[in-house]
């Protein structure tokens, strides 16, 4: 009789599960081990995520603040003197007198000042008269972005006047008997960090999936040990489930804490269900797993495959989802090109979740997208890890 026992073969179906399970327990362990043991893993895992937030939540900013502006009142009168006011009391400028246009002008070459606004010593006359008096707005054009936000800015801060005294618009003709008033929703204060903290996700969740997963089989061939593997009766699936499982957790953990950071530290409001948020990004997380273990299995160098996978997926996470530029506003090539990029949905999908709440449409269509690329690509994992050296 064969002291070992029975061929795996010739076993029953409940001893084939049980040693199934032993062999995925014991390479899971052995895996946390290796990430827990490894400095640089911990650091990328961990701290790196939490540099992000910060760096992210309270540094990069697309509003704009206490923009200095030059005011040069040129009527004394007391109807100038109230949209100077407007301007001075408003939170998104610093408002600096001048006594002539020269001396704005040289503000603004000198780059002390971002704009001018210029109130004619015509404007009480003309407003006396039923006219519309005209409130010059120069601006600092060398960043477009910002001098077309100043613009507006200034735009809303008469509006704001000429609702406060009921007269006509010091900047436009009269509309007739329409009256526009504006609201905006879902984010209610008009502040970039209410979609870009819900955005940081995605790169945690990218960087932790993906970016870290490539590194595991390509380590494994460069120390040496992954050979070891193939004398042993674990099997190809196995190794993948075991590799990928600590960095779903390390994933997941990314997550928690990118959370509690959205709630607590940035007090971004979360309309949606939790638990609906939480399984979508368990679905963009195993994707992002898949694209890590089929550039791990495909790459036997770790530099190529941080490499690789900082091209794939981590840039495109950052450019063309969604997360910092419009994609409406790119090419038409780039827009057909994000179609294939998961990190759009997700991007989609959690700005969503956070702002709108749960909109069955997104949360469908992201849902289904998401699922099937986890397939393709987990799938495509399972068939390029083979046991053999070739």
């Amino acid at each position: 009789m064969n002291a070992a026992g029975p061929p795996p073969s010739l076993r029953s179906p409940a001893a084939r599960r049980g040693g199934a399970r032993q062999r995925l327990g014991a390479l899971i362990k052995k895996e946390t081990r290796q990430m827990a043991r490894d400095p640089a893993t911990m650091l990328v895992g961990v701290l790196l995520p939490v540099m992000l937030l910060l760096l992210f939540g309270y540094g990069l900013s697309l509003d704009v603040k206490h923009v200095p502006l030059a005011i040069v009142v040129e009527d004394p009168s007391p109807e100038a003197a109230a949209v100077a006011a407007g301007f001075q009391l408003s939170p998104y400028f610093r408002v600096r007198r001048a006594n002539a246009m020269p001396v704005a002008t040289g503000w603004m070459l000198d780059r002390q000042v971002d704009g001018i606004v210029r109130i004619r010593d015509d404007f009480a006359r003309r407003r006396h008269l039923g006219e519309n008096p005209a409130v010059q707005i120069v601006v600092n054009g060398t960043d477009a972005n910002r001098a077309r936000t100043i613009q507006a800015y200034a735009h809303d801060v008469l509006a704001q006047t000429r609702a406060r005294s009921g007269d006509a618009d010091a900047t436009a003709p009269a509309a007739g008997p329409v009256v526009l008033r504006s609201r905006i929703w879902f984010n209610e204060a008009n502040e970039s960090r209410a979609f870009l903290v819900p955005g940081l996700i995605v790169l945690v969740m990218t960087l932790i999936g993906a970016f870290l997963t490539a590194l595991v089989v390509a380590r494994e061939w460069e120390r040496g040990t992954f050979e070891a593997l193939f004398v042993t009766p674990v099997r190809p699936a196995e190794i993948l489930i075991g590799k990928a499982a600590p960095y779903f957790a390390l994933g997941m953990t990314g997550f928690t804490l990118c959370l509690l950071a959205a709630r607590f530290l940035f007090h971004v409001p979360l309309r949606g269900s939790l638990w609906i948020l939480t399984g979508g990004s368990m679905l963009y997380l195993l994707v992002a797993l898949g694209i890590g273990l089929v550039i791990s299995a495909l790459v036997r160098s770790q530099f190529v495959a941080s490499m690789l996978a900082a091209v794939i997926s981590f840039l495109p996470a950052v450019m063309l989802s969604g997360f910092l530029f419009d994609i409406r506003s790119m090419p038409p090539a780039l827009q057909t090109l994000t179609a294939f990029l998961p990190a759009r949905y997700y991007v989609t999908f959690v700005q969503t979740m956070f702002l709108a709440g749960d909109v069955p449409a997104i949360v469908a269509k992201s849902t289904i997208v998401l699922t099937l690329m986890a397939a393709v690509l987990l799938g495509a994992a399972r068939a390029k890890t083979r046991k053999r050296l070739d």
